[in-house]
């Protein structure tokens, strides 16, 4: 008898402890996740990137992050082969993440009684739930596992939805409905896995803002996503910064090097191998007469820089 009752009382114990974890993960679980990050949170506990590194980062090339996060230690942070709205625009901006798993019909009533708890909308489907919270410059990013056929998270009514609160767009590693009025919405753009006209079924929300998986990557709520034509990169939030001026010192690097190329200064293989000091101090001379409104960083930015990497 008395082990009926320990063995009651610990499953009570774990069924409240999943509970109290809720569907969106707390701030404390959030920030324990992103504690490198010592700058601005949002109420969520999301890291907040200032929105002037959001606009720089657009200018950095796929290439060029991954290989940062690579130097870092950081192999798993970018996925290819979407589907894109406008492949000619780029989007950046902060991660608030979701997951979808497919549909079991009582994991799905404990979704929904924990979303009442949590004041959630449990009238209307829990993919609004995501959308419900999102802040402007916030990038929508669902695991959807590939599922495209009766898995498309979202149509042009919550698209729409989408831009309002965030005026960003969406990565979906599933599928989306009414391509052609997601198209209508302007500056809303998506990178998604595939489209069909069926609606979502037999699949279900699981979680808001914990870790998921995007094709080979691995995703954290307030991670910061660059996305083109050529994929989708999510960069740890105390990485942007300090990529973002790397990547910037790059190319002035190359527009340097192509400049004494034409004029026939060095050799393509003095440019393309370890700089000599004196092409270093060529390029120092050269970043000084840079004009300062052509300068993708400030010029306190820069020279602070160069003190810590070229002296």
């Amino acid at each position: 008898m008395r082990k009926k009752v320990f063995f009651s009382s610990l499953l009570i114990f774990f069924t409240c402890s999943i509970f109290s974890q809720g569907v969106a993960a707390t701030p404390e679980y959030i920030k324990e996740l992103t504690s490198n990050w010592k700058g601005e949170r949002f109420e969520d506990g999301r890291p907040k990137v200032s929105d002037a590194l959001l606009k720089r980062i657009k200018n950095i090339q796929i290439e060029e992050a991954w290989g940062y996060l690579r130097s870092k230690g950081y192999h798993n942070q970018y996925d290819g082969e979407w589907k894109i709205l406008h492949p000619d625009q780029v989007m950046s901006g902060r991660v608030l993440t979701a997951q979808y798993m497919p549909l079991r019909p009582d994991f799905k009533e404990v979704v929904k009684v924990q979303g009442g708890k949590e004041k959630r909308d449990t009238i209307g489907g829990s993919n609004s739930w995501p959308i419900e919270i999102l802040e402007p410059g916030d990038v929508y990013v669902a695991d959807g596992y590939g599922r495209i056929i009766d898995g498309t998270l979202i149509g042009s009514n919550l698209g729409n939805a989408i831009y309002t609160n965030s005026q960003n767009g969406v990565i979906f590693d599933g599928g989306v409905r009414d391509v052609a009025g997601l198209l209508n919405i302007e500056g809303f753009n998506g990178w998604y896995r595939g489209d069909d006209p069926s609606y979502l079924a037999e699949q279900m929300l699981t979680s808001i803002n914990n870790p998921i998986r995007i094709g080979r990557a691995i995703v954290l709520p307030g991670d910061v996503v660059l996305a083109n034509q050529h994929g989708v990169i999510f960069i740890p939030s105390h990485f942007v910064a300090e990529l973002v001026i790397s990547s910037e010192v790059v190319g002035l690097r190359d527009l340097f090097g192509f400049q004494r190329l034409r004029e026939k200064t060095y050799t393509p293989g003095q440019i393309d191998t370890k700089w000599t000091d004196a092409i270093k101090a060529d390029f120092l001379k050269w970043l000084k007469e840079y004009p300062n409104a052509q300068l993708p960083m400030t010029r306190k930015e820069l020279d602070d820089y160069l003190k810590e990497h070229y002296n």
